[in-house]
């Protein structure tokens, strides 16, 4: 049996190499590499890959969510609603900006956001709501939307984790005011360094973005908002068009192995992924939640097989975003998640016999 990785990006780069390398020769070429043709093309792709009027690349999934914030004009004290239970950069942005994020509970099942608990949660100070559709699993956004509308609010969809995801057949990210996606190395469009993209369908918004990404600039020299260095390398969009082209297969790969995993662990103590009757999960994490974690990482680690956890510590206990409106207990559901998740290798490379190898060792743990 080959060696497990949790995500095989050198695997999946063999099986592409010579596209790939004849893509970033291309670039390398022609000295264009700061906003050269392949980032429009790029941007074009996607936009009809998603369905979306703009899509407007970026330097990371971060400076996506921020040039969003930026882009609705989110000042010091401003309220922004969203979940504890994602990664930092959700966050990290609208504390960069001086704002206030508002956590509110999780679905137990899916992960994520859960919209019953929204509009109590909502303001006057209230300026945006963020949904993160975690590990490739859409967030419900019918009834988030139809609060979001009632009171005026708009709606960033964190999609980093979820590009091809669907919500009653549309795309996830297209749903919303903004989507935000990131291009990181192990995402299921995964580039060769970090990299970015918002998406939408207002055309002011995106003049907007487009602006801020440019150091708040449309014309050299002039600044017209407050922005940031926030372009896509040209390199990394060359890539990432080659890999675009597998995109819809690569998911659907991942969608087998998840079926995989759940004929294997059914029946057992390990609770497996909720997918949503609603929802298309692209997995881009299998996250399971099991009981007595520690022993099941412990037994794992000394079988040689890789494993995480998102997330360990929800983002209202971490030290640097502790406030006293979310202390210890004041999110059970999302706490106790933090406790029992785990995420196994999950990628495109994956197969058969290691799969059956990993639900084995788990099931020795948990005897």
């Amino acid at each position: 049996m080959k060696q497990i990785h949790m995500v095989d990006v050198v695997g999946q780069y063999k099986k592409i190499k010579q596209e790939i390398d004849s893509a970033a020769l291309r670039v390398i070429e022609s000295g264009q590499y700061i906003l050269g043709p392949d980032v429009a093309e790029f941007e074009r792709e996607v936009a009809q890959y998603l369905g979306v009027k703009h899509a407007i690349a970026c330097s990371s999934g971060t400076d996506a969510l921020l040039a969003s914030l930026l882009a609705l004009n989110i000042k010091p004290g401003d309220e922004v609603i969203t979940t504890a239970f994602t990664f930092v950069a959700t966050v990290e942005t609208i504390v960069l900006l001086q704002a206030e994020p508002i956590f509110i509970e999780i679905d137990e099942r899916t992960f994520n956001l859960d919209p019953t608990y929204l509009e109590k949660a909502i303001t006057s100070r209230t300026k945006a709501i963020i949904p993160v559709h975690l590990y490739g699993h859409p967030v419900d956004m019918d009834p988030l939307l139809e609060v979001a509308t009632k009171y005026g609010i708009p709606v960033i969809e964190d999609m980093c984790q979820a590009i091809g995801a669907e919500y009653k057949g549309k795309k996830v990210g297209t749903l919303g005011t903004i989507g935000c996606i990131s291009f990181f190395p192990s995402k299921n469009l995964g580039g060769f360094g970090d990299g970015g993209m918002v998406i939408t369908n207002d055309s002011n918004l995106a003049e907007q973005l487009r602006m801020i990404i440019v150091h708040g600039s449309r014309e050299r020299y002039k600044h017209e908002v407050i922005g940031i260095n926030g372009r896509l390398d040209t390199l990394q969009a060359a890539m990432l068009r080659v890999k675009l082209r597998y995109l819809d297969k690569w998911n659907q790969t991942r969608r087998e192995a998840a079926r995989r995993y759940n004929e294997l662990l059914t029946n057992t103590l390990v609770q497996i992924p909720y997918e949503a009757p609603y929802a298309k999960h692209v997995y881009h994490q299998y996250t399971i939640r099991v009981p007595k974690r520690d022993t099941i990482v412990e037994h794992l680690s000394k079988k040689n097989i890789p494993h995480a956890v998102y997330y360990p510590i929800p983002l209202h206990l971490q030290p640097a975003y502790t406030t006293s409106k979310f202390p210890k207990g004041s999110l059970p559901l999302t706490e106790k998640a933090s406790r029992e998740v785990l995420s196994l290798p999950m990628h495109t490379e994956l197969e058969h016999d290691q799969q059956a190898y990993i639900v084995e060792s788990i099931l020795e743990a948990l005897k």
